[in-house]
């Protein structure tokens, strides 16, 4: 019998709407295969709203609120980006936003249920969607806090495809923000190399190590290669590290510095980002309309 995980139930519930009981039951009739799952609970008439929760939502917008010490970004998630520039889905987006930095849920389930204007936040997206006919998803949110000597700072690229909110230790909410548009732009993985995983250092490690064999290096100074090729990597993906886009001559940090600041964290969304888009065949979409 497959292993089913929690990711797997939540995915078909998303897709089905079906309860976590019988999407769970669903997945081991069905040996862990969720389109096998999805057919069982069709067959069994749980699933709900099958056409429209089927459908692949990946374009869209991210946001971002502020509120004395809390933060939020959020993604939101349309099926075209001709809804994404609808000006109703950009009001349920930001009005999403700010209800859910003002009642800080837990995790996505929780804050569907939470309170938004007259009704909740789902039954905000549902009307949005009977409306324009679109699948509407609120995919994911972070609550960010600071303390009283931090400041935040973000930057929004081409009206929410990109949203960046970064934390300085320090008063200086200019260079927050600039450091958020580098945030943006750049896409650091990691906030500095103590933030690196173990094992993705090791493994890193590991290639240069024997890419530096491969080439012939003398094996007294393979370890002294190696460890510049790991620096060179390290500040190519961490934050602080990595030239700051304004001023090639400073690092992140360095720029920090230079404002009287230190980073202390960072948030970026992009719109859609590990979504598989579904591609379209449109021949096939033809010939099926045809028959």
């Amino acid at each position: 019998m497959a292993n089913i995980t929690a990711k797997q139930v939540k995915e078909l519930r998303d897709r089905t709407g079906a309860g976590m009981m019988d999407s769970k039951k669903a997945l081991v009739k069905a040996d862990g295969d969720i389109e096998k799952a999805i057919d069982i609970l069709r067959e069994n008439g749980v699933a709900k709203a099958a056409k429209k929760s089927g459908r692949i939502a990946a374009e869209g917008l991210a946001e971002y609120a502020f509120e004395g010490n809390n933060a939020v970004v959020v993604e939101i998630n349309s099926e075209t980006d001709f809804v994404s520039s609808n000006d109703k889905f950009i009001k349920l987006v930001d009005d999403v936003t700010k209800a859910i930095l003002a009642a800080k849920p837990a995790n996505v389930e929780e804050a569907l249920k939470s309170p938004m204007g007259d009704s909740t936040i789902g039954e905000e997206i549902t009307n949005l969607t009977a409306v324009i006919g679109e699948k509407i998803t609120l995919r994911r949110f972070d609550l960010i806090t600071k303390n009283d000597d931090e400041v935040f700072g973000a930057y929004k690229h081409n009206g929410g495809a990109i949203v960046a909110v970064v934390t300085l230790k320090g008063n200086s909410e200019e260079a927050a923000k600039n450091i958020a548009m580098h945030v943006a732009a750049i896409n650091p993985e990691y906030l500095n190399k103590d933030s690196v995983p173990k094992a993705d250092f090791d493994r890193q490690k590991e290639v240069f190590t024997k890419e530096t064999e491969n080439e012939g290096k003398p094996a007294k100074i393979i370890p002294k290669i190696v460890e510049g090729r790991v620096n060179k990597y390290l500040s190519e993906i961490c934050l602080v590290d990595q030239p700051y886009v304004k001023d090639g001559d400073m690092t992140v940090a360095e720029y920090a510095k230079s404002e009287g600041c230190e980073v202390v964290g960072y948030k970026r969304y992009e719109v859609g980002e590990g979504i598989e888009k579904k591609q379209e065949d449109f021949a096939a979409e033809v010939k099926e309309q045809m028959k």
